[in-house]
């Protein structure tokens, strides 16, 4: 059963159609763009502190979990905010607008994260070999000496 607040999807013809239907200038959208855009600085710019973007990755992950909930919530509750109703039943509108920028910021923290540890390994390995070609030229040395 289908609540009533809910738009069917089979009501949405395209991806570019639905995308252009979306009026930009409503106020909580802007506010969302905002927050899209702040969330993603800021997981650029803390991109060395691994412990907040820990956190902020968790906290990320979790809104888009709980994305279903939220929808549902706007649903029943669009005219507060909205002036149109966007929620559909299978959550299309939230996914697109909320969940698929918040999860590329996820990527883009993974992603990060990555490189990091390749970087951290390479210079690991580096260390190690120059450890190693040093003892070897140490011991070189001690047998010249021991021969002599």
């Amino acid at each position: 059963m289908i609540d009533q607040n809910f738009v069917e999807v089979n009501q949405i013809n395209s991806f570019l159609a639905f995308i252009w239907s979306i009026d930009w200038r409503d106020p909580w959208l802007i506010g969302l763009c905002i927050f899209h855009v702040s969330v993603t600085l800021m997981a650029i710019s803390t991109r060395n502190y691994g412990n907040f973007q820990a956190i902020l990755f968790f906290c990320l992950i979790l809104l888009v979990y709980f994305s279903e909930n939220i929808n549902q919530l706007a649903s029943t509750n669009w005219k507060i905010f909205s002036r149109q109703q966007y929620f559909d039943s299978r959550g299309l509108f939230i996914s697109v607008v909320f969940s698929v920028p918040i999860l590329l910021n996820c990527m883009i923290m993974m992603g990060s994260w990555l490189w990091q540890s390749r970087q951290l390994m390479i210079t690991l390995k580096t260390a190690q070999l120059r450890e190693r070609l040093r003892q070897e030229r140490q011991q070189r040395k001690l047998d010249k000496l021991k021969e002599q």
